[in-house]
């Protein structure tokens, strides 16, 4: 039986699921529970399997709005719309924990839409398809304007996004640093989902090595100035990519998920382990509790020799900040750690525990900003450097941070 059409297979945090779907209904938020405000959610959203259809008519009126001032001649409003819709019905497709023909459509919805964005950015937008082992893995590369090779980022999204959602072509933060960005879809993400590519505990960055191979090969591209970038979840993979491939010079990594798994699995929302045993495609919760078990970060990390920057918050419910003092301290590179204190997951300068989206957050600009430093060769001040920022303190590159690792260690 195919793993992409059956329908969920249930597992023992399903029993959760009545408690789920209240706070769904009282927060408009499927994780995350910690930002501030209600969450993006309808308001006709009342169970977890409502928000397929109620986001989806949402993107579909959207999608409409951006048809009617494209026709206009209104092409920018039209494009800043398409994007909405685009990630509109990417986040009502991620909701379906199984291939279907509603989730068929709601990507294919996201991708239509994409392909407007694409038609009226400002700038180039390739759509690439790489051949992987036996399949092929895609991502959407933004070229920076201009004839000189330039940087890449290879942006990694989290395992709630897709590579549509990231960078927005009105607001490319890679752009403003002259550099291109690659957002991919590796195992477990977009269109590798949809073809039925599956998660493994190892998979993604041998994906990943593909997709570098393609890029450096491009004239637009330098080939000796390739950076990742990963959020969320990503961040965990584009850790295991720098490890894996010594062609990245360096990697940022925030909003930390490198920890043990078992707080994302067992402790968080159960929205995740939902969604990782359709993303692995496990026949049983025993298989995927040893797929998550092998995700594990110590012997990986101690393979990675290029620059790094670790983002945590302090409170941040799927890495305690301990595990991840221990996964910081086994790096053997030129490593850098910031924990934003009294935040949790979504971490930010400007807006500490918001519910923006994710292009919008200022973490990307400062994670871009510490990437791009190391491109211009600027070395880090410091091998194994912490910086903890107090709530409403100043910022990273401040004079003010502190290198404690506890609130209460300079009481």
């Amino acid at each position: 039986m195919s793993t992409t059409d059956v329908e969920a297979r249930r597992l023992r945090r399903d029993g959760q699921q009545w408690f789920f779907d209240w706070m769904i209904q009282e927060t408009g938020k499927v994780f995350h529970f910690q930002t501030d405000g209600r969450g993006p959610l309808p308001k006709a959203v009342r169970r977890h399997s409502m928000i397929s259809k109620h986001v989806g008519l949402g993107a579909r009126r959207m999608e409409k709005i951006a048809d009617e001032e494209r026709a206009a001649g209104h092409d920018a409003t039209a494009l800043a719309r398409y994007f909405d819709a685009c990630t509109a019905y990417a986040t009502a497709q991620h909701t379906i924990m199984r291939t279907n023909d509603e989730k068929r459509y709601l990507h294919g919805a996201s991708i239509r839409c994409y392909d407007r964005v694409r038609e009226l950015s400002p700038y180039h937008i390739g759509h690439l398809d790489i051949p992987w082992e036996d399949s092929v893995v895609s991502g959407n590369l933004h070229l920076c304007p201009g004839d000189e090779p330039k940087p890449l980022v290879f942006f990694i999204p989290g395992c709630d996004m897709t590579k549509e959602m990231y960078p927005h072509p009105q607001l490319n933060h890679a752009h403003q640093r002259g550099l291109h960005i690659f957002s991919f879809d590796g195992p477990g993400q977009g269109e590798s989902n949809v073809r039925g590519i599956r998660l493994t505990a190892d998979n993604y960055e041998r994906a990943a090595s593909a997709a570098i191979t393609h890029l450096l090969a491009r004239p637009e591209v330098d080939a000796d100035q390739l950076v990742v970038f990963g959020i969320s979840f990503g961040s965990f993979w584009a850790l295991r990519v720098a490890a894996h491939d010594e062609r990245v010079k360096a990697v940022a990594a925030p909003w930390a998920s490198y920890c043990d798994k078992y707080h994302l699995m067992q402790e968080e929302s159960p929205r995740y382990k939902q969604l990782f045993m359709y993303l692995t495609g496990a026949q049983d919760e025993d298989e995927l509790d040893e797929i998550v078990e092998a995700m594990d970060m110590r012997d990986v990390v101690q393979r990675i020799t290029c620059p790094t920057l670790e983002v945590t918050g302090e409170f941040d419910p799927r890495s305690p900040l301990e595990e991840v003092y221990e996964l910081f301290d086994l790096l053997t590179c030129p490593a850098e750690l910031w924990v934003f204190g009294d935040q949790h997951h979504k971490v930010s300068l400007t807006k500490p525990n918001s519910n923006t989206a994710a292009w919008q957050g200022d973490m990307n600009e400062l994670a871009l900003d510490w990437l791009k430093d190391r491109i211009d060769g600027r070395q880090l001040p410091d091998e194994r450097l912490i910086t903890y920022l107090p709530a409403g303190g100043s910022g990273p590159v401040g004079a003010e941070h502190s290198t404690r690792r506890r609130w209460y260690e300079d009481a």
